[in-house]
């Protein structure tokens, strides 16, 4: 019987599915060898060989989801190097450009709850391919196959010791291990029992508190995204520290997702700080302590301080719409020193095209070194400095019906809103959604989602009483 191919759609960074019913062993045979033959006719020109990177995270029986994608490739005619364990999804990305291939395809389904695995597609310069790329594949799919060519060849790689190199060289890696070798400084890392496991202390050289490390492919009845609503074990652990630590030790916890490309932190004091906090405090820590410049990539829905400290060090700035492919892609034809989402992703120069946590991590860690300060005290002193202070925060809103997502959207077409909570409505922005910048120059951001009935609301204020009252005024307005 022939394998459906319906419904197989790559979203913004992947194929992803139901493991057993829209995610199968036959649906993944048939797309991976359409996947490198794409990246061949896409890369080939450029790349050294005839290669694609295969290579996994944690989830349910995906080391058995990737040899089955390294058979099926190998017998389309590539050469395959197969990861021979976990790692993080830069990690692959990192491996691309070090054996110079075509390409990768990694088995993940990054923050997606366990009963979900999926395929991500990287390009051979090392990131996630456009959505053309994506596309000649979902085309591919329905055409008529050839004959299979001469089967290529299989080996196995090591995935971790090249990319922790290549990290280590990016930050003064003594430094940071003389701080905690020392006492003065304390590393929590929460993988979310994720495939950046391990990574960190690899990194490092020197041990972190790891929590959350063992593989469960439930991901203790969650999933693997770095939101508060996850992390009540790495609050817990933090706050019993922060009781009983010596006066002049900084403690600092990282939050890695599924596959380790994206990041959030919590402070000493265990408070929660996502990538809107975290990218102020990088853009400052490259500019005045590295001498590092190019211009600042920020989505719609990123944090106006991201804006202000970029001004500050004179660094331009360049906005897109929600999504890291569209960092990415600008990444590849600017000079960009960094560029981040609201999500946690966040990727640099001089490195690839990718958004990696671990190296996040790492550049948070030699501010801290530096400092000696907590990560808090490094956002407040950029608060304090640019004279702007504010509160941010989002949520996602089920809708009864893609009716009434059609309804809301011509509502906003149609009768552009002059009031929010209040408040005058100066300016809209409309290149992802509907951002309303307010009287106060706080914000409010309407975006619907491309594939199912949910609305997204996004706030910043001067405070968290005016951002829960902005945000309250949306959902009664969405009914």
């Amino acid at each position: 019987m022939p394998v459906s191919t319906q419904e197989i759609k790559f979203g913004t960074d992947g194929w992803r599915g139901i493991i057993g019913d829209d995610f199968t062993f036959d649906r993944l045979k048939l797309v991976a060898p359409i996947a490198a033959k794409v990246l061949s006719q896409t890369y080939g020109a450029t790349a050294g060989n005839n290669m694609i990177i295969v290579g996994y995270d944690r989830r349910f029986i995906a080391e058995t989801f990737a040899q089955k994608t390294a058979d099926a490739v190998v017998a389309a005619g590539f050469d395959v190097l197969l990861a021979g364990g976990y790692a993080s999804t830069p990690a692959f990305s990192w491996a691309v450009k070090h054996y110079n291939a075509l390409g990768a395809l990694v088995i993940t389904a990054s923050h997606n709850p366990g009963s979900y695995l999926g395929l991500k597609v990287k390009g051979a310069f090392g990131g996630s391919v456009p959505p053309e790329v994506t596309q000649q594949i979902e085309e591919l799919l329905v055409a008529e196959s050839s004959p299979p060519p001469k089967p290529g060849t299989l080996q196995t790689f090591e995935p971790w010791a090249n990319y922790c190199q290549a990290l280590r060289q990016k930050v003064d890696i003594n430094q940071i291990r003389n701080r905690i070798t020392s006492g003065k400084l304390t590393v929590f890392v929460d993988v979310m029992h994720g495939a950046a496991a391990g990574g960190m202390a690899q990194i490092l050289g020197v041990p972190v508190q790891e929590i959350n490390s063992d593989r469960d492919p439930l991901f203790g009845g969650g999933a693997p995204e770095p939101l508060p609503r996850y992390l009540s074990k790495l609050f817990r652990t933090m706050r019993t520290h922060n009781r009983s630590k010596a006066a002049d030790n900084v403690a600092v916890g990282f939050v890695f997702d599924g596959d380790g490309d994206r990041i959030a932190a919590v402070d000493g004091q265990g408070n929660f700080l996502s990538s809107q906090i975290l990218i102020p405090i990088l853009i400052q820590h490259l500019a005045a302590k590295r001498g590092l410049t190019g211009e600042i990539v920020r989505t719609v829905s990123g944090s106006d301080l991201i804006s202000r400290v970029a001004k500050m060090y004179n660094l331009p700035i360049y906005e897109t719409p929600v999504g890291y492919k569209y960092i990415a892609d600008r990444m590849l034809v600017s000079n960009v020193l960094l560029g981040g989402e609201e999500s946690g992703g966040i990727g640099y120069a001089n490195y690839i095209p990718e958004r990696d946590g671990l190296l996040s991590a790492l550049y948070l860690l030699e501010a801290i070194s530096l400092a000696d300060m907590d990560l808090s005290e490094l956002y407040k002193g950029l608060q304090d400095g640019t004279n702007f202070y504010s509160v941010y925060d989002r949520i996602d809103l089920p809708l009864a019906s893609m009716d009434v997502r059609s309804r809301l959207l011509n509502q906003l077409q149609t009768k552009p809103l002059q009031e929010i909570a209040g408040l005058t409505v100066v300016d809209c922005l409309s290149i992802d959604g509907y951002k309303y910048r307010l009287a106060d120059d706080s914000w409010l951001m309407i975006r619907f989602s491309g594939t199912e009935p949910v609305l997204r609301l996004y706030c910043e204020a001067p405070t968290i009483q005016q951002v829960h009252h902005t945000l309250a005024w949306a959902k009664q307005w969405a009914g």
